[in-house]
């Protein structure tokens, strides 16, 4: 288990400001994000932050678009544009949302546009020997361990794995257990963070409150054969400093 950012926890900095920030916190790599830090289609940029990252002795976790799938090529964004970027990044991994419906109001038409989609994408990423992997989030297909589950069984890609982050919302830390168990076998990088849900409000927190859950987790994970990275998100107030409070409370429990 590697250890690094996803960027766009501070989209208010620059690339060279973000790795100056993952080297000083010892950690291994960035997924850059494809709005604001590489965005899809710059393939200068993405060389400029590539070579950023190499020569901070970091790697390039992975590239988190924002492409949809059964969406974005309907949409402007097509997916030769987002792969190309990833590839000039250096990024083995691309992040990919599963279309723009929750699984209960997705119906079955609109499940087998995003399976197809799926398949077209991840045939195109498999001749650059590159994977895909979708975000584990609310408002897809993706927002629970048993529609993911199905949605990767059916597409049945071998470079299609699946992300993970805990649920939005008051879920018990034994159905995020379940949900995390669900897609084991298919899981590449997990996003790390802390908030608490009050009044439908979430508030971010030091990463150190969660230890009793993250504890669990990261062994649940680390039991999967390959390697994946613990990529922090979500810092409490944006704040640089307690990002590095953050690192340093991931370091610990990977180091136990």
């Amino acid at each position: 288990m590697k250890t690094g950012l996803v960027s766009i926890t501070f989209r208010q900095l620059s690339p060279a400001q973000i790795v100056n920030l993952v080297s000083r916190a010892g950690l291994d790599g960035i997924e850059w994000g494809g709005d604001v830090h590489v965005p899809h289609g710059d393939l200068e940029k993405a060389r400029e932050v590539r070579e950023l990252t190499q020569q901070a002795g970091l790697e390039v976790a992975a590239y988190g678009s924002y492409y949809r799938a059964g969406e974005s090529e309907n949409e402007g964004l097509a997916w030769d544009k987002v792969l190309s970027t990833a590839i000039e990044l250096g990024a083995p991994l691309i992040r990919v949302w599963a279309g723009k419906r929750g699984s209960n109001e997705a119906n079955d038409e609109y499940r087998r546009r995003v399976e197809d989609d799926l398949k077209r994408i991840c045939d195109m990423a498999a001749s650059q020997s590159t994977l895909v992997a979708l975000e584990f989030h609310g408002g897809t297909l993706t927002d629970n361990g048993d529609s993911t589950r199905a949605l990767l069984e059916t597409v049945n890609c071998p470079n299609l794995k699946s992300l993970w982050q805990p649920s939005n919302g008051k879920w018990k830390e034994k159905r995020r257990r379940y949900e995390l168990n669900a897609i084991r076998p298919w899981l590449s990088n997990l996003h790390v963070f802390q908030w608490l849900e009050i009044d439908k409000d979430r508030k971010r927190r030091p990463l150190a409150e969660g230890s009793n859950e993250w504890s669990k987790y990261l062994k649940m994970a680390e039991r999967e054969p390959g390697e994946r990275f613990a990529l922090l998100e979500f810092v409490r107030d944006d704040d640089p400093e307690q990002f590095l409070r953050d690192a340093a409370t991931l370091k610990s429990w990977l180091e136990t």
